[in-house]
């Protein structure tokens, strides 16, 4: 095979899977419409796939991480939760 031949193999293959990628995209969206129309949280649908993408371990930590966070900046101090967190952790009541 000639470097013109073979060049030419690989973009053509290229271009294909970019053809079946936007088609798949194009499927993906459609069951995330057919999800709205059927009152389906189609945000929350889109987190749950990521972390199935991203493992329930991998994603354990990271909720992890985010819930010291707002731990520490307080964020949650104005709900009853966070109230009884905040106590059970410093012994402040409100």
């Amino acid at each position: 095979m000639t470097t013109n031949n073979q060049i030419g193999s690989l973009i053509d293959r290229i271009e294909g899977l970019m053809l079946d990628k936007a088609l798949i995209e194009e499927g993906i969206k459609e069951i995330y419409i057919e999800a709205k129309l059927n009152g389906f949280d189609t945000k929350t649908m889109k987190k749950v796939v990521a972390i199935r993408k991203q493992g329930v371990k991998k994603h354990q930590e990271e909720r992890q991480m985010i819930d010291l966070y707002i731990k520490d900046l307080g964020m949650l101090a104005d709900t009853p939760l966070g109230q009884s967190a905040i106590q059970r952790d410093t012994g402040v009541k409100f």
